[in-house]
């Protein structure tokens, strides 16, 4: 069982960054932010941000749904809240669409953790985070194809104990349950 993903939640973390940035930046470099916050969250708190799922890819690692997202074509009359926060690409960019963004989707310690995680990685360019996530432990080089991976690799790529990834494991699934089990009664 994985957590599900929340594209509301999603939208509005890559939203704070884009404003961080000033409203517009590389897809590329957004989606690698996105990926070291979530990584960050996991690590601190033991349960990612975006609630995505990751695949190594020849440029790092990826937030793999918000990847799909950003760079292909929604499906016509399909709603998207990604696409009321955040434009289409254009010559490898996205925009923010409404500023402020909302973030009644993000708790006080996410927003400041992804504020964090801009300070640190913000400057850099994208083809930077790139080299920066090909030094992290889980990539795998998939030469040209895509890896998945999970939560456990991250966490024992980061010598986390084995009872200390089963338990954050065993915590993920408890909330991929409840949401599911939430979601199905609604």
């Amino acid at each position: 069982m994985r957590l599900q993903f929340n594209e509301a939640k999603a939208a509005q973390a890559a939203a704070r960054l884009l404003k961080l940035r000033g409203g517009q930046m590389s897809y590329l470099k957004l989606i690698k932010l996105l990926y070291f916050v979530d990584r960050e969250a996991l690590l601190r708190w033991g349960r990612p941000v975006t609630t995505d799922r990751y695949v190594s890819m020849d440029n790092g690692p990826v937030v793999s749904k918000i990847c799909n997202l950003i760079r292909e074509e929604p499906r016509p009359g399909t709603p998207t809240v990604w696409y009321s926060l955040i434009s289409r690409p254009e010559n490898y960019e996205v925009s923010l669409l409404q500023d402020p963004p909302p973030d009644d989707e993000l708790s006080i310690i996410e927003e400041r953790l992804i504020d964090e995680m801009f300070m640190r990685f913000g400057s850099k360019s994208r083809w930077e985070l790139v080299d920066l996530s090909h030094r992290l432990p889980e990539w795998k080089d998939p030469q040209g194809s895509a890896i998945p991976f999970n939560y456990a690799d991250i966490l024992r790529a980061e010598n986390k104990s084995e009872q200390e990834i089963t338990e954050t494991v065993q915590e993920l699934e408890e909330i991929g349950a409840v949401e599911v089990f939430t979601f199905r009664r609604a």
